[in-house]
């Protein structure tokens, strides 16, 4: 009975283990992130230990799973191998959690959330990975990895070092005592795991305690959370976690939704089909822009353009990743929960994307990034798509000083009017910056004295509204600028001083500027406020170009006064919808809201416009 005694003192002796690990990450989290615990007060953070432990408990059986084989193995054969073996497997998924763990502190500062499956498809771009990443991220990595293995190792020899299970008696006297060794520690294993008896299973609402993220964020098990993700990354369909709606009826009131006149006469050109340039500005929130948010101060020479085009006041991004907002700028597309297809070859080549109704007018097409294409198969997307000339950081002039993940602003655009003087006849150029985007080593100005919450993403759009600037000024210098038309456009939002985390709308606003001397007079300095989504961009285009809304199924023209007023977008594990009654976003896993500002008159009719939508966007691309 002793030695049955022991086994079961291990056992939970690798519960206490974890549940250490796991309290060592969130003091290191509160440390590194000690400037986004503004509002958490010295109880809450407390608090988060507390309400912690049901979900730590529930990540220690599954992380104790394995090395209770290996248990059961010593305990049958008791010697110095075993004993390693049991230590090995326990030193092994250590290795693990703190590789999770510090990819978790070091990310946050950036994400807003805590780590999850998104990360892969940043590690299928190694290279993008550690560009973007500053050397104190990569030796902050480094260290908060040794750290918790340190740690980890010391407490692990303080509670497993001197446990022997030897009394002399032969495997078969054994035997038994390991069977009920093995059978009630697994029974205990998976009610700490499910959270109970209860009906429905624990999940990671269990450890949220209050409206402030952060102090959430801390006290959710970040193993649970990232494994929760990664299996919801793997998932083939995302149906269970979508609003049960009736498909026939969601296609049904999607078609009454499209079904408006599409012609008008707002007509903002004074020739049909000038040139264009799009101008697609990495990370620009609408909530960082002076004339379309409070904070004031950033984007002077954004300022002086919006009063000189046609302003979008009220669109909102699909997404909040790069390739996203791109497929949904050129090809119209809606964003869906945790399906990016940009990564989808064999579904996104269905899609119509605007260079094709351009080249089929005799333009050229034309795509460069100031970084690297491979993320997110955003090159892939274009060239599939039928670009014409598609190029990227490796095209740029040698000489050029490169940062860590791409080449200035200042210098792709005069690689941008370098390469549109060499282009003859009409064109549609598209270039997309990276100035905007971490870690932000642009070159640095007098200018940049931007202090307080995301001081240094706000000194970037400093940075790359000056460099907009300069790039406007060179435009006017050129042949082709009288016949060539501008679309500025955000890819996504990003953390600003006004909107700092991802759960509100706000934090998916992006701004849209159509400028240029083809641009009526009329239209000049104007203001269009009608709400709408990146996935609009296409269909409001088409028209002013003359081009067939058809091929755009899910785009609405927002310079139509008939079109309806709504946006859907995603977030993370979740979705976001927009109208002029208010907005929402949803979390799939919590199964919960976590923004709504619907009035509750109106709440019943918008969550089934928005339930049905997204019924049948899924539907689509299911079928494509």
């Amino acid at each position: 009975m002793k030695t049955l005694k022991k086994g079961f003192s291990i056992v939970l002796k690798m519960f206490l283990f974890w549940i250490l690990v796991f309290d060592f990450q969130r003091i290191l989290f509160s440390i590194h992130n000690w400037d986004k615990f503004t509002d958490v007060s010295f109880f809450d953070w407390c608090l988060s230990f507390i309400y912690s432990i049901r979900l730590d408990l529930s990540t220690a059986a599954y992380l104790s799973s394995l090395p209770l084989v290996f248990l059961i193995i010593r305990f049958l054969k008791p010697n110095k191998l075993t004993k390693y073996m049991f230590f090995g497997v326990l030193f092994f998924e250590l290795l693990i959690v703190s590789l999770i763990h510090a990819g978790e502190v070091n990310a946050y500062p950036e994400w807003n959330h805590k780590l999850t499956s998104r990360v892969f498809m940043h590690l299928s771009n190694p290279d993008e990975v550690f560009r973007t990443a500053d050397y104190t991220m990569t030796i902050g990595f480094v260290i908060y990895t040794v750290l918790e293995l340190v740690f980890g190792w010391r407490i692990l020899r303080w509670l497993f070092f001197k446990d022997e299970l030897l009394d002399g008696s032969k495997w078969y006297v054994r035997a038994p005592k390991a069977f009920v060794l093995l059978v009630v520690s697994l029974a205990g294993f998976f009610l700490f795991a499910r959270g109970g008896l209860q009906q429905i299973p624990i999940n990671i609402d269990s450890a949220y305690f209050t409206n402030n993220h952060v102090a959430n964020d801390i006290s959710v098990n970040s193993v649970y959370y990232f494994g929760n993700s990664f299996l919801l990354y793997n998932r083939s369909e995302i149906d269970e976690f979508l609003p049960k709606f009736d498909v026939d009826e969601a296609n049904r009131m999607v078609a009454e939704m499209y079904n408006y006149p599409k012609d008008h006469e707002n007509f903002i050109l004074k020739d049909k089909r000038p040139n264009v340039i799009f101008i697609i500005m990495e990370s620009w929130s609408a909530e960082a822009i002076g004339c379309l948010s409070e904070t004031k101060g950033a984007t002077p020479n954004f300022d002086k353009l919006a009063k000189e085009g046609l302003l979008f006041s009220n669109l909102y991004a699909t997404s909040s990743t790069s390739e996203i907002g791109n497929s949904s700028i050129f090809s119209g597309n809606p964003g869906i929960p945790e399906i990016s297809i940009s990564l989808q070859p064999e579904k996104h080549r269905k899609l119509r994307s605007l260079n094709q109704d351009f080249q089929d007018w005799g333009y050229s097409s034309h795509y460069i990034f100031s970084g690297d294409l491979k993320y997110g198969n955003i090159g892939g997307y274009f060239m599939d798509h039928g670009f014409q000339d598609v190029k990227d950081e490796n095209d740029f002039p040698s000489g050029l000083k490169r940062g860590k993940l791409n080449y200035s602003d200042k210098d792709l655009y005069d690689v941008l009017i370098k390469r549109i003087n060499n282009t003859e006849g009409k064109f549609m150029h598209c270039a997309f910056t990276g100035s905007t985007h971490p870690p932000y080593d642009h070159p640095k100005s007098s200018k940049q004295n931007w202090k307080g919450v995301e001081a240094d993403f706000m000194n970037s759009i400093i940075y790359a509204d000056d460099c907009l600037k300069k790039f406007v000024e060179s435009c006017k210098k050129e042949s082709w600028f009288k016949n060539t038309l501008f679309v500025f456009i955000a890819d996504h939002g990003h953390a600003t001083p006004s909107a700092p985390v991802p759960y509100g709308n706000d934090f998916y606003r992006v701004p849209m500027l159509i400028w240029g001397e083809p641009l009526k007079d009329a239209y000049k300095g104007e203001i269009c406020e009608k709400l709408g989504s990146q996935s609009d961009v296409a269909a409001t285009l088409m028209y002013q170009f003359g081009g067939d809304l058809k091929n755009y199924p899910w785009s609405k023209d927002l310079l139509n006064p008939k079109a309806p007023e709504f946006a859907l977008h995603t977030i993370i594990r979740g979705y976001g919808w927009v109208s002029p009654k208010g907005a929402m976003t949803y979390q799939m896993e919590q199964k919960q809201f976590i923004h709504n500002s619907f009035k509750k008159e109106d709440m019943q009719s918008e969550m089934k416009n928005c339930y049905a939508y997204l019924t049948a966007v899924y539907d689509a691309y299911k079928k494509l």
